[in-house]
């Protein structure tokens, strides 16, 4: 399991992660090249955090549609610290660029993010943004300044070994609250600019809390001290976690309506029909025998 930690100080709240054990699991399931790792492992970062100010059985879930070898990530997590997701093309790769990064830019490349909430009411809140970076930190910034006009800080980071082994993987993300001094969010900006990225952090053995502490540290003074206070409203446990069910799948073949589901088992004869989640690869198997009173209501 990952780990989160929720807080607040006077001009901004935040949220920090450890998403190492959560993308080590998305690697396993959809069996993904080094890019796309990098790229997925990113999203799976960012929806955890920011699905973390959910309530209840509220929902959220990412999806980039995009031009790149990578053309679309869907990414779903909930306010209990669970999250899934899947790529379209798990096996597409690029080669590193000079410094050794994964070149996640080009393998997304340009289009759309689409944000979209569902908080129990009859529509779900969908919100659109361009794809300004592919890289996905600088995209959800993007997203959080135009179609919510609340200024964003948001890193979001994966290392691999050079065998394509997950590392470390984690992000911060910090947002202005109402009337704060916009000078916060600029000396923020700075002071990431000049920390290391924090997966590093992370395996130097750093806590969320010592991470918190760091990006609250005023590097300008001596002795050092806090730009200002901080509170922790929440620590919790994450993790990659799928809610598909045989009785889900069951329901969502019935969809396909009688006639459709007559043709499979009677008209083409078939014994059985396989269906796999797309989130976690699970196989269901179902017979007409599965849906018999339905058929014959």
């Amino acid at each position: 399991m990952g780990k989160l930690l929720r807080g607040i100080s006077k001009n901004a709240k935040f949220v920090i992660c450890d998403t190492t054990d959560i993308v080590a699991r998305a690697k396993d399931i959809h069996e993904c090249a080094p890019t796309t790792l990098d790229a997925f492992g990113r999203m799976l970062t960012a929806g955890v955090m920011m699905a973390s100010y959910l309530k209840g059985s509220e929902l959220m879930t990412l999806k980039t549609e995009s031009d790149g070898p990578l053309k679309a990530i869907t990414v779903t997590a909930d306010a209990a610290g669970a999250v899934k997701g899947f790529a379209s093309d798990p096996g597409a790769d690029l080669p590193r660029l000079e410094d050794g990064r994964y070149n996640v830019p080009a393998l997304v490349g340009n289009g759309y993010l689409r944000v979209m909430k569902d908080l129990g009411l009859k529509e779900p809140y969908v919100g659109i943004s361009e794809l300004v970076s592919g890289g996905i930190a600088k995209d959800l910034a993007y997203y959080y300044f135009t179609s919510e006009q609340t200024p964003t800080v948001i890193s979001v980071s994966v290392h691999l070994s050079p065998e394509g082994a997950v590392l470390a993987a984690g992000g911060y993300l910090v947002q202005l609250l109402p009337g704060a001094e916009e000078s916060f969010i600029t000396a923020l900006e700075q002071k990431i600019d000049a920390i290391l990225e924090i997966t590093e952090l992370l395996e130097g053995g750093m806590s969320l809390r010592d991470i918190a502490e760091l990006l609250y540290d005023d590097m300008g003074s001596e002795p050092k001290k806090r730009v200002e206070d901080f509170e922790i409203l929440e620590e919790k446990s994450i993790e990659y976690r799928c809610n598909c069910s045989r009785e889900r799948f069951r329901k969502g073949l019935a969809a396909l309506g009688k006639t459709e589901l007559r043709k499979i088992f009677l008209e083409e004869k078939e014994e059985k029909l396989e269906v796999v989640c797309q989130f976690c690869k699970t196989k269901y198997y179902y017979k007409a025998d599965d849906f018999k009173t339905f058929l014959e209501d």
